[in-house]
């Protein structure tokens, strides 16, 4: 027997009930948040920025930003980190073995990696998607990801999965190796992290944000036309994007993406700080592209990024994320709210057409 409700299979849920002019604030009702004409869902809150920045400051703000659950280091990014710590320790090649070139430890590294994109975005796949444990619920675009032509093999999941691993996958790995032998021959700065505890601790504090500041910048520059129409246009055909979309990148942009490493060519770093760098620029995409709003599976799991779902449905708005105002400073913010649904829908069509 077949008892997944019709919401299950895509209908969007309480359409009835929910409108972008009276969007429901009560996270217990089944009617929370809003759907527009097109049924996609919407939370009744605006997209919103960390206190950093705010005037006059706001000190216990930010403290309780960062340190409350969730906040900037609970849950994920103590969890990503906790994932480099385990992988400095028991996954990754010494740097002797690192000193010269060798198929084994390239490819114990490429391994590592390729387990720790599938436990991510294969297992939101599985949970979200395969076994639909959310159902619709908090699902930007109700409908289920499609079998497409503009998709290799016609399917959007095995487009995303190909372009993942093969380029992804082989990309990330590939610049984590040239460190791993740039350290090991003492070819780029080492920080011993016993001398300078305090500034190691600091570093690793301020790389998601230095990844955030590399990702607006790199994001603006591949909108660039030409860029754009030979280059990015392979991440935007995900428009209803999945977990897998966060990866799926054509090469050149993969090696834009993951650029952001090249700061540890400079500034001091042990090998933890760009293993927690690169894994961070890996598998956070997944989490940000699954397309539902969190927190997730009776409420118990933040997640999501209705900030970059923007970025997807509309081209050319939220180019970075939610720490730094930077959208907010350079004129490309939109905040989602849904008594601007209107003006956001026809800016987003006027953008999305000159973007391609």
């Amino acid at each position: 027997m077949n008892d997944r409700t019709e919401n299950e299979k895509g209908a969007p849920p309480n359409a009835e009930h929910s409108s972008t002019e009276n969007p429901n604030t009560d996270r217990h009702s089944p009617e929370y948040g809003f759907r527009n004409k097109k049924g996609e869902w919407r939370p009744p809150y605006p997209c919103a920025y960390a206190p950093l920045f705010t005037w006059p400051p706001k000190p216990l703000s930010v403290l309780k930003w960062g340190l409350s659950f969730p906040g900037f280091l609970w849950p994920w990014n103590s969890i990503y980190f906790l994932i480099t710590l385990l992988t400095w320790f028991y996954f990754q090649p010494s740097l002797e073995r690192c000193a010269e070139f060798h198929i084994g430890w390239i490819s114990q590294m490429f391994l590592r990696n390729m387990v720790l994109l599938w436990l991510l975005s294969g297992g939101w796949h599985l949970l979200l998607y395969t076994w639909r444990l959310q159902g619709t619920k908090y699902k930007y675009d109700p409908k289920w990801q499609i079998k497409n032509k503009v998709f290799l093999w016609n399917n959007q999941v095995w487009d995303n999965i190909f372009w993942s691993c093969a380029s992804g996958c082989t990309i990330w790995t590939a610049y984590e190796v040239l460190f791993m032998w740039a350290y090991a021959n003492q070819l780029i700065p080492y920080l011993d992290w016993s001398t300078h505890p305090v500034y190691f601790i600091l570093w690793l504090c301020l790389i998601p944000f230095w990844r955030e500041f590399h990702f607006y910048w790199i994001h603006r520059a591949i909108h660039w036309k030409p860029l754009y129409r030979t280059v990015h246009y392979l991440h935007h055909k995900n428009v209803n994007p999945g977990p897998w979309s966060g990866m799926a990148m054509h090469p050149v942009e993969h090696l834009i993406y993951f650029s952001v490493l090249l700061i540890h060519w400079i500034v001091p770093s042990h090998p933890i700080h760009m293993l927690f760098n690169a894994q961070h620029t890996a598998l956070t995409p997944a989490g940000s592209h699954h397309g539902f709003e969190g927190p997730v599976f009776n409420d118990k799991v933040p997640t999501g990024s209705y900030f970059h779902y923007l970025h997807h449905r509309y081209f050319k708005t939220n180019f970075g994320e939610n720490t730094l105002p930077l959208d907010k400073l350079f004129g490309t913010f939109l905040d989602g709210l849904p008594e601007n649904a209107n003006s956001q829908e026809d800016l987003g069509n006027e953008i999305r057409s000159d973007a391609i």
